[in-house]
């Protein structure tokens, strides 16, 4: 058992929040499903389930709590591949699309990132860093080539 596990409220959409994800982030599993009755809520559901080998605990409790942007899960993506693979399960608001950040169906905030920007923010050139800043501010859906051009932009 992990000494902190996330826990994310839902209205009542625990369980299918959990198979959504399952389906979405390939190796992930939903471990358990418990059922307390005769609580303040009423019935409240909490599935476990596990993400890239951690543990999510996802409750269904009514909807006394909202998601907001305060909160977000970073998922680091090698490719542009990947990149639009995770985008285009999760975005669900395109308003809410900016910087590589995204909202799915269920209120929840993402952020789908190179790891090659983390890199990339590190250089000890301050024009590097200023341009591919810039460049990003622009984008909803990081592109990689978009941000190694304005890297390498002499």
């Amino acid at each position: 058992m992990e000494k902190i596990t996330t826990f994310l409220w839902f209205d009542k959409e625990a369980a299918e929040a959990a198979k959504f994800y399952a389906s979405v982030f390939k190796g992930s599993k939903i471990k358990d499903s418990t059922i307390l009755h005769n609580t303040p809520s009423g019935t409240v559901e909490i599935v476990t389930m596990e993400i890239f080998g951690r543990d999510f605990r996802l409750m269904s409790a009514g909807p006394f709590v909202k998601f907001n942007e305060s909160i977000s899960f970073v998922v680091e993506c090698e490719t542009q591949q990947e990149i639009d693979y995770y985008w285009s399960k999760l975005s669900a608001d395109p308003k809410a699309e900016q910087c590589g950040w995204l909202k799915d169906k269920y209120g929840l905030s993402w952020q789908i990132v190179p790891t090659i920007l983390g890199q990339m923010q590190k250089d000890k050139d301050p024009q590097k860093v200023a341009r591919i800043t810039e460049a990003f501010l622009k984008m909803k859906k990081f592109d990689i080539e978009t941000l190694k051009q304005a890297y390498n932009k002499q």
